[in-house]
């Protein structure tokens, strides 16, 4: 006999073709995004506002963008700012000497976080 049995081929090509009809409509499963749509605005949104560099040093002293300031001032300055909305709101960026004791940048960041700051940063110690 010299023909080829082509029985176990065609059980198995179906098979797999019901294999692949069940599995086909999964493979294109769809995500919706929604994508930011273009406006006609011709005023573009205003320059985020300069952030402030907050410098803590080893000996405890606050530096607001260079200038020294009480622990009680950097409170009200930060209610200021605070209030804004967070679009509004410049970036606090807190600087630490290596020297200075996680206490005081936690003192420095929960006063920040109890004003209201929404955007709170770190630069590279000194």
């Amino acid at each position: 006999m010299a023909d080829i049995n082509v029985t176990p081929l065609v059980d198995v090509m179906l098979v797999l073709l019901i294999i692949f009809m069940i599995t086909a409509p999964m493979l294109s499963h769809k995500i919706k995004i929604d994508l930011p749509q273009p406006t006609n605005n011709p005023n573009p949104p205003p320059p985020p506002p300069d952030p402030i560099r907050l410098s803590v040093q080893a000996n405890g002293q606050l530096m607001w963008n260079g200038e020294p300031i009480t622990e009680e001032a950097l409170r009200a300055q930060l209610a200021v700012y605070g209030v804004k909305p967070l679009e509004q709101q410049p970036e606090l960026d807190i600087r630490a000497d290596k020297q200075t004791k996680y206490q005081l940048v936690a003192t420095v960041m929960a006063d920040a976080k109890n004003a209201g700051m929404g955007k709170i940063g770190f630069e590279s110690g000194q």
